[in-house]
């Protein structure tokens, strides 16, 4: 007779990826079992984002959806970010969810749930719960988010991310390296380490710059299999060396430089109290492509956001159009309450934000297909994260390639058999938009490289 089942739904950032991890190691410790689908489980948990309106709006129909999909009597919990920044006034707009939890407290959500076997987290009722230490499982991808810190200590305008994840906390490396050595040593080849701040890991324990020596504590595990680190969200101005210097010496860390910049008008960048410009994002580009010039560059943009006038938006065009960007998403301003900038006039037409989005897509668009088309031809080193059993064509990723956000490489295993977790030098002999189709020419590199 098998157990009560459960079935995690993730919304939102990687981030929030590694807390569902963690609630569902919390699960399985309860004694429950993963569900097939929504509809068979005996509690359904959504890990909500509520970064912008769209997000939340997303979560209220998944939560719904999900909530009209379920067993009768199952339970339908809301946590993550929604949870947290709305509590009270999101279970009374929400009567179809039994619970909504947030990371406070002693009991997990199987027990408030009245479900599974309880265990207690050891921690005070009034002890906020970040997820940062408590074990995870190893995920069924060679690759995995490692979140080595929570909140943030910024007070950009438009962000209310500190409003309900409070100030940075920043884990011990000791706990970092733990979580990273029991994921290699279950498989995972690709360590991706992400916060909201991840330039500023260490700061708010008085250790400054304590990204530079984590990435060399992580590179040791290449002896143990790990093969590549990549950094997702670096605050411009932290991007310098020595993490720069260190991010190109060590083998392990792959040169993907992912770039908060958000605009490129310092006028504008100054009313969204970030750092910054146009031209010195330009210079910080061009002196990373000189020491390495075949490094990745992604970053994101918002359009619109109150006060943006053409000029700023001509300038903000022209960054795109020099800075020959590998990725680049943009994203039209979200009033968000609790911000600076919710008070801000100078508010933009939704119809002109559209335009200036189109204009930034247009841009874009073929600077990352070139981008992709002048890698046809030449060698790459493929992760491989899954194979089609029927087709026998392997998918997976470069280091160009950061998981769920950027093109893939379709690999013809044709020639040697692959599997998930191994790596594959190919050739690339086709294109189709953001994807790559490669053949294999070596299977099974050295993880040691």
């Amino acid at each position: 007779m098998t157990g009560p089942k459960y079935w995690v739904e993730t919304l939102g950032c990687p981030k929030n990826a590694v807390d569902s991890d963690k609630i569902v190691a919390q699960l399985r410790a309860d004694g429950l079992e993963p569900a097939r689908a929504a509809s068979e489980a005996d509690v359904v948990v959504v890990n909500t984002c509520a970064f912008i309106e769209a997000a939340r709006e997303e979560s209220v129909e998944v939560l719904l959806s999900l909530g009209a999909e379920r067993k009768p009597g199952a339970r339908l919990v809301a946590t993550g970010c929604m949870a947290e920044r709305y509590g009270d006034e999101l279970a009374a707009a929400l009567p179809e969810a039994d619970a909504v939890v947030g990371f406070a407290g002693q009991s997990t959500i199987s027990q408030q749930m009245g479900v599974g076997v309880p265990v207690t987290l050891g921690r005070k009722p009034t002890e906020p719960v970040s997820l940062l230490d408590l074990p995870r499982g190893v995920p069924d991808v060679p690759w995995a988010y490692l979140k080595v810190a929570e909140g943030c200590d910024r007070a950009c305008a438009f962000c209310a991310i500190p409003t309900f994840r409070g100030a940075q906390r920043s884990r011990e490396p000791e706990s970092i390296e733990r979580e990273a050595r029991a994921l290699v040593e279950g498989g995972v080849r690709e360590i991706v380490l992400v916060a909201q701040d991840l330039a500023w890991f260490g700061r708010d324990t008085g250790t400054p710059g304590a990204l530079e020596p984590l990435l060399r504590r992580l590179d040791t595990l290449r002896a143990d299999g790990l093969e590549r680190i990549r950094l997702l969200y670096l605050y411009p101005s932290e991007v310098h060396d020595p993490l720069v210097a260190t991010m190109l010496e060590l083998p392990s860390v792959v040169p993907y430089f992912d770039l908060s910049l958000q605009h490129a008008s310092r006028p504008l960048l100054r009313r969204m109290k970030r750092w910054g410009s146009g031209e010195q994002f330009l210079d910080l580009i061009a002196r990373i492509r000189r020491d390495e010039p075949q490094a990745t560059f992604r970053s994101s943009f918002i359009s619109g956001f109150p006060g943006e006038t053409e000029a700023m938006h001509d300038e903000l065009l022209e960054f795109v159009e020099a800075a020959q960007l590998d990725w680049a998403g943009f994203f039209s301003f979200s009033r968000e309450e609790g911000t600076a900038a919710a008070n801000l006039d100078g508010e933009l037409a939704a119809d002109v934000v559209r335009e200036r989005l189109a204009e930034l897509h247009d841009v874009q668009e073929p600077i990352t297909g070139a981008a992709r088309a002048a890698l046809v031809g030449a060698p790459v080193d493929v992760l491989i994260d899954r194979v089609d059993s029927d087709t026998g064509v392997a998918v997976g990723r470069s280091y160009r390639e950061a998981p769920e956000i950027d093109g893939l490489v379709h690999v013809d295993a044709s020639e040697g058999e692959t599997v998930a977790g191994t790596t594959v030098r190919a050739s690339v002999h086709g294109c189709d938009g953001t994807d790559l189709f490669a053949s294999v020419t070596a299977v099974a590199l050295d993880r040691a490289r």
